[in-house]
């Protein structure tokens, strides 16, 4: 009999809340099945299950907030008869309701606005008015004639609740972004190692071979980016692991974290799983893949805790160069800034040349600047070669 028990999503976690069972008592499950929903500071996370076997007893129940490492399930061993009595280590699990219920009353305030005087709306849209704390003066009235009534406010509540949610979501991921950065810099001693490289081989290529295939097919400067790093990352290990209570543990997998923007405001970075085994296709067809499951709340919790290096892109457009903090326990992260048009040396001649400046935060406990600069001259020689990724 296993307990299966809520897992840390970063560390920046110290407790989730229970969104939705995506199993019931009775099923059978595989290592690796999506089992639940935990909302956390970061979006809703598809937990994944670590064991083998049929689902015996689920132990919370939905909307209930958990801290890391509380029970969550029972899992029977194939084959495995269920227990007489099932008892459970005693701990201390705290309950809630549902956080967006929560966020949504904290935030009410305390006095309600103007009623909306002077303003044609009907009895039960007045009354509905003041207990939404909606004011009516800021309503277009669906009646015939103008006047305001009771759907109107309703829907006007209703939009006033979900911009609170999302409020409060994005503050709470701001929250939770600060302290793992904090921590970050508290724990980590970085340095950083920064180069302009010509990419005017790259771009050209992919300029190229954009125009023979259809638009579903094209790539993106970032797969290119996110390729290379990965292939950089396998030739330097000091780049490509975990560092946890000082001891560094080398990756033989790239799983490489790519940070998102999410829209509406915050970040996460979901990896990439064994990055360093696919193609450049397979690469874009994955970023895709993470970036909308991100952008819609549906990312897994090996994603979000098994990357082994992040890199960060700006993209086509956006500032020269930029420098990040490291995502722990990883020991680097690669920034590269937008691909500009600078004059460049080239062959005894000044040129026009698209250059990208990359930067390299690195963890000084476990590699040097020597590495660091290996680690980028491995990653300007593929994208100099750019038909053989």
């Amino acid at each position: 009999m296993a307990v299966f028990t809520l897992p840390s999503l970063g560390s920046d976690m110290e407790a989730g809340t229970l969104v939705e069972w995506l199993v019931s008592p009775g099923d059978t499950v595989r290592r690796g099945d999506v089992i639940a929903i935990i909302e956390t500071q970061k979006g809703a996370i598809e937990i994944e299950c670590y064991e083998q076997g049929t689902v015996h007893a689920l132990l919370c129940e939905t909307g209930t907030e958990l801290p890391v490492g509380a029970p969550l399930a029972v899992i029977l061993a194939p084959g495995e008869m269920p227990p007489d009595d099932l008892s459970l280590p005693a701990q201390e699990i705290e309950t809630s309701e549902p956080r967006r219920a929560e966020q949504a009353h904290a935030k009410a305030p305390a006095t309600p606005p103007p009623s909306g005087n002077g303003v044609r709306a009907s009895p039960a849209a007045r009354l509905r008015a003041r207990e939404k704390n909606v004011d009516l003066r800021t309503l277009s009235g669906s009646f015939p004639g103008g006047e305001i009534i009771l759907a109107d406010v309703e829907a006007a509540g209703q939009k006033s609740v979900e911009k609170t949610e999302k409020n409060s979501r994005i503050d709470e991921m701001r929250k939770a972004i600060a302290a793992s950065m904090t921590r970050s810099k508290q724990t980590i001693p970085h340095f950083y190692l920064s180069q302009t490289i010509d990419v005017e081989p790259a771009m050209t290529w992919l300029r190229e071979y954009n125009q023979t295939v259809p638009p579903s097919e094209r790539l993106l400067i970032g797969a290119l980016f996110v390729r290379c790093a990965a292939m950089a990352a396998e030739k330097v290990p000091e780049m490509n692991g975990h560092c946890t209570d000082g001891v560094f543990h080398p990756s033989e997998e790239v799983n490489a974290a790519v940070a998102v923007a999410l829209r509406g405001g915050g970040l996460v970075a979901p990896a990439l799983m064994d990055a360093h085994r696919m193609d450049l296709h397979q690469t874009m067809t994955g970023m895709r893949d993470i970036v909308s499951r991100a952008r819609a709340g549906r990312l897994r919790n090996s994603e979000m805790t098994q990357g082994t290096i992040t890199i960060s892109s700006l993209g086509d457009t956006g500032a020269d160069a930029m420098v990040g903090v490291i995502f722990p326990p990883q020991v680097a992260l690669l920034c590269l800034g937008a691909p500009t048009v600078r004059p460049w040396v080239l062959g005894g001649k000044i040129v026009p040349r698209h250059v990208v400046t990359v930067t390299v935060s690195a963890d000084h406990r476990v590699s040097d600047g020597r590495r660091a600069a290996q680690f980028i001259a491995e990653f300007e020689a593929r994208m100099k070669d750019p038909e053989h990724l």
